[in-house]
């Protein structure tokens, strides 16, 4: 049985390294270091000319938490009519209520509006209450896969969870792994969990390509080394997928 390997892109330089890797899909993030928000039309547009791995797209307005206003959920709508125009494979998505319980309602509605694009329930649930009955509900809503880290800080530490999410979900939904998936306990994650995708970023540092830099002034968070650009490496990708084959073999 074949291992399937999402990445989570933060670029378009990113999705071709993914792609070059031997990554089965990727999906496409802006602001990695608020947790993902739907990249820009351009972004997309350009993402979707050069790919021919599937391509699956975040829809989140911004970082945060996951309990968003009427403004910020019509601007999810957009998006996912956005992406729908451009073509792209799937969704990301991921809104709960104000008491840790998934968005029945609005989920739907953004199912409905990706209409044949498959949707995956993002890490959303990892903050959610009751994560056995969190998952009924995002099966109830149609969405098609669940991206996990097994209610934990790393796939590994959630992976005793993710077990039972997957067994617990069976045919309905494909359970997902995320967080801290890499080249040396992805073998692991295969074992224990018995899940056959799995989600990660496959990122290093490059250096940038300026010569001049002004060490007087800062544009990034404090302590971002801002002239290193952290992309996807397609050796990581490799490894990664080397590494889980292997497991199944």
């Amino acid at each position: 049985m074949s291992i399937l390997l999402e990445i989570c892109a933060g670029s378009v330089t990113s999705c071709l390294a993914a792609q070059e890797g031997g990554a089965q899909r990727v999906e496409f993030c802006d602001n990695l270091l608020e947790g993902g928000t739907t990249p820009s039309y351009g972004q997309l547009a350009a993402a979707r000319d050069r790919l021919w791995i599937g391509l699956n797209v975040i829809i989140r307005p911004r970082g945060g938490d996951f309990l968003y206003s009427d403004l910020e959920f019509e601007v999810m709508e957009r998006d996912v009519l956005a992406c729908k125009k451009i073509g792209v494979d799937g969704i990301v998505i991921g809104i709960l209520t104000s008491e840790g319980r998934i968005d029945i309602p609005r989920t739907k509605r953004l199912v409905e509006l990706a209409g044949t694009m498959p949707v995956t329930f993002h890490r959303a649930f990892d903050v959610a209450c009751n994560p056995q009955q969190a998952l009924e509900d995002i099966i109830s809503t149609g969405c098609n896969r669940l991206l996990s880290s097994g209610q934990a800080a790393t796939a590994l530490e959630g992976a005793a969870l993710l077990k039972q999410l997957q067994e617990q979900a069976g045919q309905r939904l494909t359970v997902m792994p995320g967080a801290g998936v890499r080249a040396h306990n992805i073998a692991e994650l295969v074992q224990q969990t018995g899940c056959r995708e799995f989600h990660s970023s496959g990122r290093a540092p490059f250096p940038s390509g300026m010569l001049y830099r002004n060490p007087n002034v800062k544009m990034g968070a404090p302590g971002q080394d801002e002239y290193s650009i952290v992309e996807t490496d397609a050796k990581l990708v490799r490894d990664i997928l080397l590494n889980a084959q292997a497991a199944v073999q």
